[in-house]
């Protein structure tokens, strides 16, 4: 009887001792057509602000730079965002890093497709699987029809055009169309984002994608008319992935929604759970909230 009481005692301390770890992240940053010196560091605040991660950055060589001694090692890590394109005229990744890190994710690893990393890699077939849907970079009907909601339902547009448009930065309403996701539990229905860029006319395979939730696209200001994609999740392999087409900036990124939606999509990348609180100062369907 004694031995089973110190069998169970050694295993919930086990998992107390499992659960108190910190779960490693890895920012890959470099080359973007946006700030990501900037960025970079508001990302990682955000993560380790939780007391959950323990963030590393890894600084790529410049655009034309030598990417020989390039090497991530993915598999150190439980999730990796990226925060990196080579808008317009960047550098690709090697071929033996893209192939370790489609092994990562189909072994089961997380990643964070954040704002302008889903411009990357037009023509890497792997990567447009696990984003589900991208912008710019000379995409078109050929690399997938258009997504967006029509009538609460999420429809594939073969119309043939350019992918990856935005309007001027202005505050829009997010709409949660999964309010049962572990990322997205809890939240409001509705809530006022931050003025950001709103992406549309976003294209892709869009397999294994589940919207999480949607902003309406304002003919008024460029857009499309449609309820677009912000918020995703994705599968690859055994892999998650969290995608968010939000946080242009550094400005857009101190909107409460932005902080809450990013850290809780990179815990269940990292995980497939969601332990975070949803906290008081969250957005509400009428007022943006920011931290400063």
């Amino acid at each position: 009887m004694k031995y089973a009481v110190l069998l169970a005692g050694l295993a919930i301390f086990a998992q107390a001792a499992l659960a108190a770890q910190p779960i490693h992240a890895l920012i890959i940053d470099g080359q973007n057509n946006h700030d990501w010196k900037h960025t970079t560091p508001v990302l990682k605040k955000i993560l380790e602000d939780t007391g959950l991660f323990q963030v590393d950055v890894l600084t790529t060589p410049p655009v034309g730079g030598d990417f020989s001694g390039f090497k991530p090692e993915f598999a150190k890590y439980r999730v990796v965002i990226s925060n990196y394109n080579e808008f317009p005229h960047g550098s690709k990744w090697p071929d033996d890093v893209k192939a370790s890190f489609e092994q990562y994710m189909k072994a089961g690893g997380g990643f964070v497709s954040y704002h302008a990393a889903d411009n990357a890699f037009p023509d890497w077939p792997a990567y447009n699987l696990m984003i589900g849907i991208g912008g710019w970079m000379g995409r078109n009907e050929k690399s997938g029809p258009y997504w967006y909601f029509q009538n609460d339902k999420l429809v594939s547009d073969p119309t043939p055009g350019p992918a990856g448009n935005h309007g001027a930065r202005t505050p829009f309403v997010v709409v949660m169309r999964d309010t049962k996701h572990p990322i997205t539990k809890g939240l409001p229905p509705k809530w006022m984002h931050a003025a950001d860029e709103l992406y549309s006319k976003m294209r892709g395979p869009g397999e294994n994608m589940h919207v999480l939730g949607t902003a309406w696209s304002d003919p008024a200001n460029r857009g499309t008319g449609h309820d677009e994609p912000m918020l995703m999740v994705l599968t690859y392999g055994k892999g998650r992935i969290f995608h968010t087409t939000l946080g242009h900036d550094p400005a857009a990124m101190q909107c409460v929604g932005f902080i809450v939606t990013f850290a809780r999509g990179a815990e269940w990348a990292a995980t497939g759970k969601v332990t975070q609180k949803v906290p008081k100062d969250f957005p509400t369907a009428d007022k943006v909230s920011v931290r400063q």
